[in-house]
């Protein structure tokens, strides 16, 4: 079970990294220190949620290690967090290689202790309402289907509904998504319609949409691929099936 706690890397547990520890314990957060190679960051994976590394004056972050950490942070299933600590440039020279999505904050040493700790309650704030979970908004207009689809996805997303295709444009002009379900068949505007207002817009053109479609014969399908989404689902499609399918794209995406 992935807990709210930190995990302190670094070639060697120095001096200063076992006070920074301690300031975290003593702030109320478990906090524990763990060597930076791969075998000992795999090994604790599943026990921290938020990593911070701790660069000593002139250290270079090795590159498996660089390799892993790139390949979990970015995993379909990752919603956890690295903070890095270091002199400007050593800082520099890590963050060119990992990947600035799941990069929260950079500190500069020396470090302002007080700065660290409100920024790693405000990370767990974040993980325990799902903000670094990928987000998906399903549009349609059966209230029970999108109850039914929120429910099947909220443990692995995060989930915002609209009822209508103009309902889901207005809520997009003020938020952001990583994916679209869209139902092809709906009353007044229709998906399609709604897919070409997206893609007529500067600011949802490049926004991922797969059709949610209830027609599964050739001649509709065909129709539906037609209009370059960049996918499909049938509605008597499985929640298995649902979440290996969106796992699948996100992973492609990267």
């Amino acid at each position: 079970m992935i807990e709210h706690k930190v995990m302190v890397l670094g070639l060697k547990e120095t001096f200063i990294i076992r006070v920074l520890v301690k300031k975290l314990n003593d702030a109320g957060i478990e906090a524990k220190f763990v060597p930076a190679t791969v075998n000992d960051i795999n090994n604790n994976w599943n026990k921290y949620s938020l990593l911070t590394y701790y660069l000593e004056s002139g250290e270079r972050i090795a590159g498996e290690v660089t390799r892993f950490l790139c390949d979990k942070l970015m995993d379909i299933e990752n919603d956890r967090q690295l903070i890095l600590i270091g002199d400007a440039e050593d800082a520099r020279i890590a963050t060119d290689n990992l990947p600035g999505e799941y990069l929260y904050k950079v500190f500069h040493r020396p470090l302002d202790n007080e700065s660290y700790i409100q920024t790693v309650t405000e990370v767990f704030g974040k993980i325990k309402e799902g903000e670094f979970k990928k987000r998906i908004l399903v549009v349609d207009d059966d209230a029970t289907y999108l109850s039914l689809i929120r429910e099947w996805l909220r443990d692995e997303y995060k989930v915002s509904m609209a009822n209508s295709g103009l309902q889901a444009i207005k809520w997009l002009a003020g938020n952001k998504v990583d994916l679209i379900l869209l139902d092809h068949e709906m009353p007044v505007t229709t998906g399609p319609q709604v897919l070409s207002m997206l893609r007529a817009d500067e600011e949802t053109k490049n926004i991922p949409v797969i059709f949610l479609t209830g027609k599964g014969d050739k001649e509709s399908v065909m129709q539906v691929v037609a209009l370059k989404p960049e996918g499909y689902f049938l509605k008597n499609v499985t929640r298995n099936e649902l979440l290996e399918k969106l796992g699948e794209f996100f992973a492609k995406r990267g």
